[in-house]
């Protein structure tokens, strides 16, 4: 349903255009997830749902997908107007 989007998030992800808010890494952190457990996430996962922000009313994507470590886990992401991917969050399932 979002393959142009995620397509577009993967691209993002491969050349390296993309940010992580202060909050996605101290999420990172807390489930002792790696970068690289990021990536996969968007790299090899699916959209599983889209919400709308509240305070900026753009569309961020939920990205479910498998780890290094085999684990799961969602990243929370947006495409912002400069056409990074802006990685919001992220948490082990």
């Amino acid at each position: 349903m979002y393959d142009r989007i995620l397509k577009q998030m993967r691209e993002r992800i491969r050349t390296r255009q993309y940010v992580m808010t202060l909050h996605a890494e101290e999420e990172m952190a807390d489930d002792n997830l790696s970068i690289f457990d990021i990536e996969r996430v968007v790299l090899t996962g699916k959209i599983v749902e889209r919400q709308k922000d509240q305070n900026t009313k753009e569309w961020k994507y939920l990205v479910e997908g498998g780890t290094i470590s085999a684990g799961m886990a969602v990243v929370i992401g947006k495409l912002s107007i400069t056409g990074k991917l802006v990685i919001i969050t992220v948490y082990k399932i």
